[in-house]
């Protein structure tokens, strides 16, 4: 009977030091440096800053996924090429051309495969970039080029160099929710940690929302 006790008391320690708390402010989520323009205000957007070469993003895609498909109507999701510094943009510019030309969807999750599982890409250099996109789109080469030198790309990558700037992002993945508040990997303790602080977030901005809050 004393054993039996003393295992019940030892599992109900244990679940409460496991049990899921609210994350806090300053801890596992914070206010972007200054606020961001979302597409649809009527709805929440939660923005994924990410890096085809981070190895954590790329761990994080199937969770994120998955994640995404589970999420109800209000709630928005995108992506954005993260741009802290020059050695990220053909990666960056490889998000924007793809989704000019149309194959985005097609390509993203093979652009991940091609830099870390098959280790065939250098997530830095430009001109394999190029010719990935070609040949795994069945793309002419010299509209690749074109996409990854129009002006609608150059115009995504001020943006993105601006989205980063104001999100106060030290590293990636990174989510932005409602264009207010950011969390990720490393500040909430892991993917799955992340996507849950996420929908805690969501959960009070959706609060605010139907309250007439800003």
């Amino acid at each position: 009977m004393k054993n039996m006790l003393l295992s019940l008391m030892l599992w109900a320690g244990f679940t409460a030091s496991t049990a899921w708390a609210d994350p806090q402010m300053g801890e596992q989520f914070d206010q972007v440096a200054q606020q961001i323009s979302t597409d649809q205000p009527a709805k929440i957007e939660v923005m994924e800053l990410f890096w085809y070469g981070c190895p954590h993003c790329y761990h994080m895609e199937q969770p994120l996924q998955a994640w995404v498909k589970k999420q109800p109507a209000d709630v928005y999701f995108k992506r954005m090429p993260a741009l802290p510094n020059a050695s990220w943009a053909p990666m960056a510019k490889a998000y924007f051309a793809m989704q000019e030309l149309g194959v985005l969807d097609k390509l993203h999750s093979q652009l991940f495969d091609a830099i870390h599982k098959a280790k065939s890409l250098n997530p830095a250099d430009e001109a394999a970039a190029i010719d990935w996109v070609t040949k795994q789109g069945g793309l002419d080469k010299i509209k690749v080029e074109k996409a990854f030198k129009s002006f609608a790309t150059n115009m995504q990558m001020n943006k993105a160099m601006q989205v980063f700037r104001s999100s106060g992002a030290t590293g990636v993945p990174a989510l932005i929710i409602d264009g207010k508040y950011i969390t990720g990997s490393s500040m909430a303790g892991g993917n799955e940690a992340a996507l849950q602080t996420a929908d805690f977030i969501i959960q009070n901005v959706r609060k605010d929302k139907a309250a007439g809050k800003k």
